[in-house]
């Protein structure tokens, strides 16, 4: 009989859920989110409490087992949100843990191959917002940044953009997931904001510095400049920069 592992959605919540697995070893379990699970009347039902002890054993025995560099890729392959990430995931873990070998290199096993392959979509998606975040300072000195990212790729950036920005004030927000991370000289924290009627509407309550427009003015001219009417290639622009980016960037926002 399946059973249906049910988590909060965090990481540690995941971890959480695989450590029950290998507590109970069912024979078939499949990990689901609290938002997206749907009642089967057919398997079982166990909701996962988030036990950070739990889930710390779970990450020591990975580092035991992994490079850092594989660790990085199951931690991307989490931030990727996609809907048979969970399965992938388990699958991996459970090879990883019973092998007496390294295999997170072992493509020729499917769910290996495919936890690569995702966390390479996920890496390509981080150094993309890395290049393309655009600031806009707000009248309280803060510098805001409003993305919409194919995947969760916040807590990926945030040490890029702290080491590069230290000395000022910013917030970089996800619009699709209505939360963001915030530096204030000090430290990176996560914010969260609550649902609205504004949620697609990055600016809906952002009051700009007087001299905002400016610079994007000169942004935008600066752009109009160094552009060449004669070689202007729409399609190889639009493999460097796809048009789901360009909203966000001021200086190429009437392309």
């Amino acid at each position: 009989m399946l059973t249906t592992y049910i988590y909060d959605g965090s990481f540690e919540g995941f971890l959480s859920a695989v450590f029950t697995y290998f507590e109970r070893r069912p024979k078939q379990v499949q990990i689901v989110q609290e938002k997206r699970y749907q009642p089967d009347a057919f398997a079982g039902v166990l909701t996962v409490t988030s036990d950070e002890n739990q889930a710390e054993r779970v990450w020591r025995g990975l580092k035991k087992k992994m490079s850092s560099q594989g660790l990085s890729t199951i931690y991307s392959c989490y931030l990727s949100e996609l809907p048979c990430f969970e399965h992938i995931l388990l699958n991996c873990i459970i090879r990883i843990f019973e092998d007496k070998r390294r295999v997170e290199a072992d493509f020729s096993c499917t769910f290996m191959l495919q936890l690569s392959q995702i966390a390479r979509k996920v890496g390509r998606e981080k150094h993309r917002f890395e290049a393309f975040v655009r600031f806009e300072k707000q009248a309280n000195g803060l510098f805001y940044a409003g993305i919409e990212p194919d995947f969760n790729v916040l807590p990926l950036i945030a040490p890029h953009f702290t080491r590069r920005y230290a000395d000022q004030p910013w917030l970089i927000f996800d619009i699709r997931r209505s939360y963001g991370i915030h530096y204030d000289l000090q430290s990176v924290q996560e914010v969260h904001i609550a649902e609205s009627k504004n949620r697609g509407n990055s600016s809906a309550k952002i009051s700009y510095d007087d001299k905002e427009a400016q610079y994007q003015l000169l942004w935008q001219d600066y752009f109009r400049h160094v552009n060449i009417p004669q070689r202007k290639n729409m399609k190889l622009h639009r493999q460097h920069v796809p048009l789901r980016y360009v909203k966000n960037m001021a200086e190429i926002v009437n392309i």
